[in-house]
């Protein structure tokens, strides 16, 4: 006879395989008496399964979505594909900024199988994920155990590649991931400098784990500390100009993780932008297709008021150039 536990997870599988099953039916899969069955449904909607049934000889046990989170049962292929759903989600960043699928996945693999965790494994050396031209390439392994230092809550060793390439190795406390312009970046705070920092988790060549706990004292917004240091990167040139626009639609049109605001009045809005040169900083200022001020410097105007004019001059005639 298998243990009630074993009976309890049969029982969810077999309700969530059709829609309906009488009693009977149940008991004679389960190879128990129909008590037990009642017996075990009414164990499982203490558990929290929403498991609805209809009166009589006909009638019958239905599973529906229920109000909490209950334990899922997966077999092996269901386990694998949404294993494979939550990778591709958090390498993709379907789910916009939060560790959503990260945090499933992390969850998800811990208590796999180990024949499916081999599958697993396997598929992440061979399958390749397709970045856009400017988007940094970042393996799932990695995001994981960037994850897994967030929730262990004690110290790292972080070697880590800057914009430059140059190399380092320093002691961290990791807090956060957070997702944004395509980009994950891993807010931990440096032991040594004792500073909130951010780092792009593409140049994050290894993390290992000291052993030494640690309690994060007033950590910061880390989607803040991101923007902020996007915003502010070492970027070779910086623009700015004057839009006239309240703060949070000039915050909609360019957002903080391009460049910072403050507003010069309540209709006006100062924004300082960081890019590679001028030719690349006037394209994303005619991009915006909104009215706009360059304040400073004068090469951006320059290049912005030559694009403008090329623009002009193709379009002057009516005729395809």
């Amino acid at each position: 006879m298998i243990s009630a536990s074993a009976r309890l997870l049969r029982l969810v599988s077999l309700l969530a395989a059709r829609p309906s099953w009488t009693c009977g039916e149940l008991a004679a899969r389960m190879a128990v008496t129909e008590r037990t069955v009642r017996r075990d449904i009414a164990k499982l909607r203490e558990l929290g399964y929403a498991v609805e049934s209809d009166p009589g000889p006909w009638g019958g046990y239905r599973l529906r979505a229920g109000a909490r989170v209950p334990p899922l049962i997966l077999d092996d292929e269901e386990a694998l594909a949404v294993a494979v759903g939550l990778r591709e989600a958090a390498l993709s960043g379907a789910l916009g900024g939060d560790q959503a699928a990260l945090s499933a996945l992390l969850k998800l693999r811990q208590v796999l199988p180990r024949r499916i965790a081999d599958r697993l494994g396997e598929m992440d050396a061979t399958f390749v994920h397709t970045p856009r031209p400017d988007e940094p390439q970042i393996s799932a392994g990695m995001l994981l155990e960037l994850s897994a230092a967030c929730r262990r809550g004690e110290r790292a060793r972080l070697s880590y590649r800057d914009w430059a390439g140059k190399a380092t190795v320093r002691d961290v406390d990791p807090y956060r991931l957070v997702h944004t312009e395509r980009r994950w970046y891993f807010v931990a705070r440096d032991v040594t400098q004792a500073q909130w920092r951010t780092f792009r988790a593409d140049r994050v060549d290894r993390l290992q784990p000291t052993g030494h706990p640690v309690e994060l004292v007033d950590p910061p917004d880390p989607a803040l500390l991101v923007s902020r240091s996007v915003a502010t990167g070492p970027y070779p040139l910086r623009v700015t100009i004057r839009l006239p626009m309240a703060m949070d639609q000039a915050l909609r049109l360019i957002p903080s993780s391009v460049g910072t605001h403050r507003p010069e009045s309540p209709d006006v809005t100062i924004v300082d932008i960081g890019g590679p040169d001028a030719e690349g900083l006037a394209g994303y200022l005619l991009s915006l297709a909104t009215p706009l001020r360059v304040l400073s410097p004068d090469a951006v105007r320059q290049a912005l008021l030559r694009r403008i004019q090329e623009l002009f001059e193709h379009n002057a005639n009516g005729q395809p150039g």
